[in-house]
């Protein structure tokens, strides 16, 4: 005895349909049923860290006016690898990390400051202060900012759970 599967591949959907209230209770408040319906937008991405870190190597270096060339041969890494690292293009290792950031002038603890800053909204001015010490009272808070948890119920209607 055979068996064969079938051509056909079997889809788990991975968000419940929604199935709208009927009556008078949907046209009562339109308005409200419509955003109820509506998906939520979609929420605010944070950023790669590799954009961040490498944007933070180029900040320091422009602050510094210094050339890509420069601080290449002080870091001893090619000069279109530090390119590529300060585009976001490539992850650095932490030992290439702490090459660019040393021939900056900067710490790895310097750096990730720095980072740190960025991801808080720190403007230039409080995170070059910031990068050499100067900054003693920030302009506001530092509270990072933390991605919503999903409800539980989101939480459940996530999971995918594949078999063999």
């Amino acid at each position: 005895m055979s068996s064969h599967a079938s051509n056909r591949a079997r889809v788990i959907p991975l968000r419940p349909v929604r199935t709208e209230p009927a009556g008078p209770a949907r046209s009562a408040k339109p308005a409200e049923s419509a955003q109820q319906a509506g998906p939520p937008g979609p929420a605010a991405k944070e950023p790669l860290w590799r954009d961040v870190v490498g944007d933070v190597l180029r900040r320091e270096r422009l602050a510094q006016e210094r050339t890509l060339k420069d601080v290449a041969d002080a870091a001893r890494i090619s000069m279109p690898y530090l390119s590529e690292l300060e585009r976001g293009r490539k992850e650095a290792s932490s030992e290439v990390l702490a090459a660019a950031a040393h021939a900056l002038g900067l710490g790895l603890a310097d750096l990730l400051a720095l980072a740190h800053g960025q991801l808080l909204g720190l403007g230039l001015a409080d995170l070059l202060a910031l990068a050499h010490g100067q900054l003693a009272q920030p302009a506001r808070p530092l509270r990072a900012r933390t991605a919503p948890r999903p409800s539980e119920a989101q939480s459940r209607l996530s999971v995918v759970r594949l078999a063999a």
